[in-house]
């Protein structure tokens, strides 16, 4: 079961979720002399970026990786690598280095395997992997019912990387083609951080609880997984 941290408003979710992967990451550098950050796209993790970037930690040991990207060029308005450049790996934080996923191949299938090996050689376990979710109960790339779903599922996989293919809903738009972190790779991270905001998405967490079928809504995958401790942050 995740451990929920329920906050009133969103500035105290924030400050929380900084101060925690402040101190986990710092952790990790005292353990191992560096330390791996996962991180998603989109606007809800966006102030939490900004705020941790101002933080004096030695991000010079510190490698960001994207948890998922589409399959489109830096410069596009989609992009999370460039999303990521411009929130996180700034001020304090523009010493630390970032990983993306996209390549020079045509396609996120063609580009799989080249994103498998850039990933393998990433410090394990991955110290925070900071998720979120959508209205369709997908997280990271995992979306419902996609192309690729199944295997990116698959708890016997040892894949990292896995290209996917989204059906087109208003939560995808136009940019169906992604490239993801399978389960496997976010089960190796040490902390797993889900990060919700609003009513809404309150009512999709708590229907994927209830439920089982993951290729239904992906999230639950994380959420009921029993392995790895996942921690979910809220705020309205």
């Amino acid at each position: 079961m995740a451990e929920e941290k329920f906050f009133t408003d969103r500035e105290r979710l924030v400050q929380a979720l900084v101060h925690d992967c402040a101190c986990e990451l710092q952790k990790g550098i005292k353990e191992s002399g560096q330390a791996t950050f996962l991180v998603s796209g989109g606007s809800t993790p966006e102030p939490v970026y900004r705020e941790l970037s101002k933080r004096p930690l030695p991000w010079s040991k510190i490698t960001a990786a994207l948890v998922d990207e589409r399959w489109v060029d830096k410069t596009h308005s989609g992009s999370n690598q460039a999303f990521i450049e411009n929130s996180l790996i700034q001020n304090d934080a523009a010493e630390a280095t970032l990983l993306g996923m996209k390549n020079l191949h045509s396609s996120a299938a063609e580009g799989e395997a080249d994103c498998e090996r850039a990933y393998g050689e990433l410090q394990r376990p991955f110290d925070v992997c900071i998720l979120g979710m959508g209205n369709d109960g997908h997280t990271a790339s995992l979306f419902p019912h996609a192309q690729g779903l199944a295997e990116a599922l698959n708890p016997d996989s040892d894949k990292l990387c896995s290209a996917i293919t989204a059906q087109q809903s208003a939560v995808t738009g136009t940019n169906t083609e992604r490239m993801t972190l399978t389960l496997n790779a976010i089960l190796q991270a040490k902390n797993i951080k889900l990060l919700i905001t609003g009513e809404e998405k309150l009512k999709v967490y708590r229907e994927a609880l209830l439920g089982s079928d993951e290729l239904e809504m992906p999230v639950r995958s994380i959420l009921k997984q029993g392995l790895k401790p996942v921690t979910v942050y809220w705020a309205p």
